[in-house]
């Protein structure tokens, strides 16, 4: 038995149950209990077996205590901010996306909005909601209908 390694896995546990109760997440509590086997291992063996015992003991821990733990956790609560997604929205300010300007309307509430390819698009046009970003939707005309009309605005735009 060397002192140094009672030391090293007595700091070991001292940081994990830090760790633990500053983070409140349950992230460290399993290799605590991993550093206290390996603490009272360290009397007993040398140190690769002491290793050995750290690391079969936390991984033991968190196997065996995961379901238990996950009952406590707080699942991630959904919001409804995916429902506008695919929503038709009404252009209410110009989308010019290299000048970051343009606004829509979608369910009554005013958007900043980005066209998802970069086109510019006119007031009163009809837009499909494809992504949200922040407080600003990306949308893309619904009312294209083939790819020549859109490297046409695309080509009217870059002249």
């Amino acid at each position: 038995m060397e002192k140094y390694h009672l030391i090293l896995w007595a700091a070991i546990f001292v940081l994990t149950v830090i760790a633990e109760i500053s983070t409140l997440q349950l992230v460290s509590v399993w290799f605590a209990i991993g550093a206290i086997a390996a603490f009272i291992a360290a009397f007993f063996l040398p140190f690769w077996c002491q290793l050995i015992v750290f690391v079969i003991v936390s991984a033991l821990f968190l196997m065996l205590t995961r379901k238990f733990f996950k009952k406590f956790t707080c699942p991630a609560i959904p919001t409804n901010i995916d429902k506008d997604i695919g929503s038709k929205a009404t252009v209410i300010e110009a989308i010019d996306h290299d000048n970051k300007i343009g606004r829509v309307r979608l369910s009554d509430v005013d958007w900043n909005a980005r066209s998802v390819d970069g086109l510019p698009v006119n007031i009163g046009e009809t837009v499909v909601v494809k992504d949200i970003s922040g407080t600003c939707l990306i949308v893309q005309r619904c009312n294209l209908t083939d790819d020549s009309r859109i490297l046409n605005k695309y080509n009217e735009h870059i002249s």
